[in-house]
């Protein structure tokens, strides 16, 4: 497996593309999806779900894993409603009584997305410095 970048030694032109333009961007092509197409709404959710798991990797703290999955959830969801809102099409999915709690609802499922990985990025960080220490 290739060699994952720190996300503590990317630019912070990167670190802004990463943790802020692309969970928003990606955010408001599902929300468009949204009033679309129920099946590809989730095929859309799933794909931001293995992102978010991708960008814990580039951690080596959980701290900074969460922030990064939290700010990057909530813009996703942000980005679902406000471009939503703009195409002005009727949901395919529920976005329940409250809609803008999606916004909640994703800083929190990215947090813990993120931080599954950053241990699994750390599982792997610890299993090579083992293979790495091994006569």
């Amino acid at each position: 497996m290739p060699e994952t970048i720190p996300f503590d030694q990317r630019s912070r032109e990167v670190k802004i593309l990463l943790a802020v333009v692309v969970p928003f961007a990606f955010g408001a092509i599902v929300g468009v999806v949204l009033g679309i197409s129920a099946a590809a709404y989730w095929v859309l959710a799933a794909l931001a779900a293995v992102g978010a798991i991708l960008a814990g990797l580039e951690h080596e703290d959980a701290r900074g894993a969460s922030i990064r999955s939290v700010v990057a959830g909530a813009l996703f969801g942000l980005g679902i409603l406000l471009a939503h809102a703009v195409a002005g099409t009727d949901a395919k999915v529920s976005l329940g009584s409250f809609p803008p709690f999606l916004i909640v609802i994703d800083g929190v499922a990215g947090t813990l997305l993120g931080l599954l990985g950053w241990r699994l990025g750390r599982a792997r960080r610890d299993r090579s410095g083992e293979a790495q220490r091994s006569p």
